[in-house]
């Protein structure tokens, strides 16, 4: 039987909120290994950024901010951002010694002996004092599911499994989602493809001119509201708005980003609204329907409320003072989660403070 390794805390993903938080429980005294440990399922460093699909250039990411403590400089925006935050992130990770264990899939988190959790993985278990989960929603696609689903002929995918436009020329695609992923993926495949249908189950917001702090806050405080009461996070853009850049409008100008009304059912050949008598012949439908924060390990501590989320404040569970959400809700985003890892190492170094007072 392996031996339970004990430390004062886990992190568990080694993405933006991850790395945020590992920086500032080094910057703070607790040594890799021995005080914390980083684990990560992903092969090597990136974050979920190292999945993205090639033709998702550096200059075309939206918002993203350097880690604390190192900038990210001199970066070519025509290379793919999976290669940039790649090279980026492991260049962090040794020059801040984080000392990340991967790949190493956690499996559990459990109720433990003495006030501590049992981190249980496919490298053995750790018991820890405080755990700070980064696993942000890569993991987890969201597929909806519509009538006649199964009987589609063509091909089916997600975001999650995009690797560009070139694999669709000549093909009739229906790209299902109003966020940032749909509309990329509509303005790189209409060159390609035979044609191209843009269906979202609401009608989108274009947002003219730059994003203040005011609007930020707003959106923040907006997605914040949800997870206080327990609800499931909602989508960055659904509170944000589309940037109406040059790209956009040109889409706009030129009819690709004509969005369509959610269609009623799939059928062999395509997609169909009823109440229209409208069919659409369709060789490929791509879900660009956004993901969901991977939580599973976690479900053994029941955290999760009625509505289906965690109920947080700041990063903290209220459920479980031990447990810190970073990068989710509304640090669910490159800045956000910079903040919630310096805010949940400063909670935690609370807590530990007080239970050495305590004992």
């Amino acid at each position: 039987m392996n031996k339970v390794r004990e430390v004062e805390v886990v992190v568990i993903g080694a993405g933006q909120a991850g790395l945020a938080a590992a920086y500032h429980l080094r910057r703070t005294g607790f040594e890799p290994d021995r005080d914390a440990v980083v684990l990560d399922h992903s092969p090597g460093p990136g974050g979920a950024w190292q999945f993205r699909w090639p033709s998702l250039t550096f200059g075309k990411v939206h918002g993203m901010h350097a880690l604390p403590g190192m900038e990210l400089t001199g970066a070519d925006p025509a290379r793919p951002s999976a290669e940039v935050v790649r090279e980026y992130f492991d260049r962090y990770e040794r020059t801040f010694d984080l000392r990340v264990r991967r790949p190493v899939d956690v499996r559990a988190v459990r109720e433990g002996t003495g006030g501590r959790l049992l981190v249980e993985t496919s490298d053995g278990t750790w018991s820890t004092r405080a755990l700070i989960n980064a696993t942000g929603t890569w993991d987890r696609p969201f597929w909806p599911r519509y009538p006649g689903q199964e009987t589609f002929r063509g091909r089916q995918l997600h975001t999650a499994q995009y690797t560009g436009p070139e694999e669709f020329a000549g093909q009739r695609v229906v790209v299902v989602g109003g966020g940032a992923s749909g509309t990329q993926h509509l303005l790189e495949l209409a060159p390609y493809a035979a044609a191209t249908t843009w269906v979202t189950r609401r009608p989108p917001v274009f947002r003219e001119g730059p994003f203040d702090q005011d609007a930020g806050r707003a959106a923040v405080a907006m997605v914040e509201d949800r997870v206080r009461q327990g609800l499931p996070p909602s989508s960055v853009v659904s509170v944000t708005g589309l940037p109406l850049n040059d790209a956009m409008r040109q889409g706009l100008a030129d009819g690709v980003l004509d969005r369509q009304p959610m269609f009623d059912r799939i059928t062999p050949e395509g997609v169909e609204w009823l109440g229209e008598g409208r069919r659409v012949a369709a060789d490929v439908i791509l879900w660009a329907t956004g993901f969901r924060a991977a939580l599973d390990h976690l479900a053994p501590l029941r955290l999760r409320e009625p509505g289906g989320g965690i109920r947080v404040e700041g990063t903290r569970a209220v459920a479980d003072a031990r447990i810190h959400l970073v990068g989710y809700g509304p640090s669910a985003s490159t800045i956000g989660a910079n903040r919630a890892g310096r805010a949940a190492v400063r909670d935690i170094r609370r807590l530990l403070a007080q239970e050495a007072i305590a004992a």
